[in-house]
C-alpha cells in the first residue's frame, strides 16, 4: 500500500468544493502532513469526492464488489441475501467495496420472494411468536441490522407480515441495537413502516404520492429511485395496483420538502428470479441525478451518498475527506457540486488507500 499525494485538487467538503490543495494518504489513512516519499497524483481540473455509499445493494459475489469498486463505490450496504454464508463471507475484504449486510430478511410465510426468490421457507415470521427466534438467529448470524419486507395486503398473493408483527420486529431488533430498515412501496407500506418504529424506509410509493403528513413520520428514507423507474417500466399495465413513477419521484420532492433524511441507494442486483436486475455501480450515479431531478440539489445528493449514510448508519471513518478518515476516495474531472454527471467522469478510486482504478 503506497503513500499518496494528490496535489492541485479541489476537494468535495460536504457544503461545496475548496480551493486546490493537496490531499496525502498512507496506511490505508489520509494524512494531515505528506508522508515520506509519497507518489503524487495531478489532481489539476478534477475534484476529490469520499467514495460513494450505496444504501441498498444485493450482493453475492466478489465480482459485484469489484464492479462497485471500479464506479468508485466504496461502501456498499446489502439489503436482503437469499445465502448469506456467501454475502456475510464478504464484509470487509482488503482492497475491495466494504460490505454490511442484513443477512436473511424479515418476511411473511410463502410470500413472494420465498416463492420467487430463493429465500429459504423455514426463515418466514409466521407471526409474534416468532419474532424472537427469528432475531436470535439473525444475532447469532452476526447481521449488521435488519431487514423487514413490508408488502402490501392489497395486493394478490401478497402474504404480508401483519403491522403488529412488524411492530414486534422492530422493536426486538431494537433491543438488540439493531438498526431496521424497511421495504416499503406503496402508500400504506410506507404508513405501517413509519408507525413500527423503523429507522430507515427503501424505496419510494409507486401507488400514490405520499401525504405530507406522512412524509413528516419518515425518519430517514433510501428511495432507490432507478429501481422504481425500472419497475414502472417494466411492468406497466402488468400491477395489480397502480404503478407511475411520476409518484416516485413526487413522493421523494415532497420527503425533501418536509426535510427528511435521504440517502442514495440503488437496489443493484443480479437475482435472475428478482423483479428486475440492476448493474452494481454505474446505478448510483444514475441515482444521483434521479435525485437532483427530484428536488435535491447536487450537494444534497453528493451527501446523500457520502457525509449522510455515515450519520445514518454510524460509520465515523470515513464519508468526508479529512485526516485520519478511511483512503475511500473518488478523483473525477470536473465539477459535480455543479454538474452531478461530472461524477462519471472517474480518473482514480483508492479503497483503503489501495489504488482500484
Amino acid at each position: 500500500m503506497e503513500a499518496i499525494t494528490i496535489e492541485n485538487v479541489r476537494v468535495f467538503d460536504g457544503t461545496g468544493l475548496t480551493a486546490p490543495r493537496s490531499v496525502h494518504f498512507d496506511g490505508g489513512r489520509i494524512t494531515a502532513c505528506p508522508p515520506p516519499g509519497a507518489r503524487t497524483v495531478d489532481g489539476r481540473g478534477g475534484t476529490l469526492l469520499p467514495g460513494l455509499i450505496d444504501t441498498h445493494v444485493h450482493v453475492e459475489t466478489r465480482a459485484a464488489l469489484e464492479e462497485c469498486a471500479r464506479w468508485g463505490v466504496t461502501t456498499a450496504f446489502d439489503m436482503a441475501a437469499a445465502h448469506p454464508g456467501e454475502t456475510l463471507a464478504l464484509r470487509h475484504l482488503d482492497g475491495l467495496t466494504d460490505l454490511f449486510s442484513a443477512g436473511y430478511p424479515a418476511l411473511a410465510p410463502d410470500s413472494g420472494p420465498i416463492k420467487t426468490m430463493g429465500f429459504p421457507d423455514d426463515i418466514a415470521v409466521s407471526g409474534i411468536d416468532a419474532v424472537e427466534g427469528f432475531i436470535a438467529s439473525r444475532v447469532r448470524d452476526g447481521v449488521d441490522y435488519l431487514k423487514i419486507l413490508v408488502e402490501d395486503p392489497e395486493l394478490p398473493d401478497s402474504n404480508a407480515l401483519a403491522p403488529e408483527t412488524v411492530t414486534a420486529l422492530v422493536r426486538s431488533a431494537h433491543q438488540h441495537g439493531l438498526k431496521v430498515i424497511a421495504h416499503a412501496t406503496t402508500g400504506a407500506t410506507y404508513r405501517v413502516a413509519v408507525e413500527a418504529g423503523t429507522d430507515i424506509v427503501t424505496h419510494t410509493p409507486m401507488n400514490a404520492v405520499l401525504s405530507a403528513d406522512l412524509a413528516r413520520m419518515v425518519p430517514v428514507a433510501s428511495p432507490t429511485l432507478g429501481m422504481m423507474r425500472g419497475m414502472c417500466r417494466a411492468f406497466e399495465g402488468r400491477s395489480a395496483l397502480p404503478m407511475d413513477y411520476e409518484n416516485a419521484r413526487e413522493s421523494v420532492r415532497r420527503l425533501h420538502e418536509v426535510g427528511v433524511t435521504i440517502l442514495a441507494g440503488t437496489d443493484a442486483n443480479a437475482n435472475p428470479f428478482g423483479p428486475l436486475s440492476r448493474p452494481y455501480g454505474e446505478t448510483l450515479h444514475e441515482e444521483l441525478q434521479l435525485l437532483v431531478d427530484a428536488g435535491l440539489s447536487p450537494v444534497e445528493a453528493l451527501r446523500a451518498a457520502t457525509s449522510t449514510p455515515v450519520e445514518v448508519f454510524g460509520l465515523p471513518d470515513r464519508g468526508v475527506v479529512d485526516a485520519g478518515r478511511r483512503a475511500d476516495l473518488l478523483l473525477v474531472d470536473g465539477d459535480p457540486t455543479a454538474d452531478i454527471q461530472a461524477t462519471t467522469r472517474i480518473r482514480h478510486v483508492w479503497i483503503g488507500g489501495t489504488q482500484v482504478r
